[in-house]
């Protein structure tokens, strides 16, 4: 019961951040104004800037549930609360794909995508074949992780660094996690991804509990143990990559959501839905304070998701050395 009414009261804070963020800018807009011009009572103009404003809030809430899904995944699998996709190279890779096709092909948003899940998709199987010989155990996963992810930044600061001004500086813009100019073109794409992808999450949920409690507690019970993890892990690998497409890499979504979830929950296992919801308040949260934290300039979203996060290890380092001294 605790987990639907948490669930229920992230899902209403989303929807109050989705009609804010829809209703505040250049063209103010009381809430009430927004809902009535979402329901079809809105004046043109009104319509106009709903359309406009709308596709970047759903975009943020879609690459947070996307990202707090593929953060759920891995630390369950995992079985370490660092074991999310942009701690152990995923999203870099991601990025790494992406900013190849901006830089060597001056491809538009489209590429870019396809360039992105490449990248992470490769990326996966690379870590994987690294942890083959000793199987996916958490620590040599992390750590290789982290090792792979360092070297995939510093290929992309080659890739910047002889890049033409014009395309740097698309590529940068990217890089730095942005809603900025998300449309139509960008929601659609990742919208289909998370629907067609999240199902596969979903439908593990009890297999995914089980391997939380380890390998051979799983088998025990009946768990096909390595179809399992191959299927979620690559449903995880490639939602990240969708969210990080369509934004660029946001940091920390993935690390923090599922942990939140969890907390509030207070239920052990794969809290999936309460993840997911707090993946979308987090992003949405971030997209609009980083749109009026500055009267003279905007934040990047993924600036914003940085300093949360960071803040958030800091609190969550502050817990535990707590239970350590208690």
């Amino acid at each position: 019961m605790r987990t639907w009414v948490v669930v229920g009261l992230l899902t209403l804070v989303a929807a109050v951040l989705l009609v804010l963020a829809v209703g505040t800018g250049d063209y103010e807009m009381s809430p009430l104004e927004v809902l009535r011009t979402l329901a079809g009572s809105g004046t043109k103009a009104q319509y106009l800037v709903v359309t406009g404003r709308l596709p970047r809030a759903l975009v943020a809430i879609f690459v947070g549930i996307a990202l707090a899904l593929a953060g759920t995944v891995f630390q369950t699998v995992t079985r370490n609360p660092l074991g999310s996709p942009d701690i152990i190279g995923f999203t870099t890779g991601s990025a790494t794909g992406g900013i190849m096709m901006i830089l060597l092909f001056g491809a538009g948003p489209g590429l870019v995508s396809v360039g992105a899940v490449a990248g992470g998709l490769l990326t996966a199987l690379l870590v994987t074949a690294l942890c083959a010989p000793h199987g996916l155990l958490s620590s040599r996963l992390v750590l290789l992780g982290i090792a792979v992810s360092a070297v995939l930044a510093g290929v992309n600061g080659y890739l910047l660094v002889q890049a033409k001004l014009e395309a740097a500086a698309q590529a940068v813009g990217w890089l730095t996690g942005d809603l900025a100019g998300r449309d139509w073109n960008y929601f659609i794409p990742l919208c289909l991804a998370v629907v067609v992808l999240s199902p596969f999450v979903f439908v593990h949920q009890p297999a995914l509990r089980m391997l939380e409690m380890g390998d051979d507690a799983a088998v025990a019970v009946g768990v096909a143990v390595p179809r399992v993890r191959a299927v979620v892990l690559l449903a995880a690998v490639a939602l990240a990559a969708s969210a990080t497409a369509a934004a660029g890499p946001i940091p920390f979504v993935a690390l923090a959501a599922p942990q939140l979830g969890r907390r509030l929950t207070r239920r052990p296992g794969p809290n999936l839905l309460a993840s997911a919801a707090m993946g979308a308040v987090l992003v949405l949260a971030a997209d609009f304070v980083g749109q009026r934290v500055l009267d003279a300039s905007l934040l990047p979203v993924g600036v914003v998701a940085a300093a949360l996060g960071g803040g958030y290890l800091l609190w969550l380092l502050a817990v535990s050395r707590r239970r350590q001294v208690a």
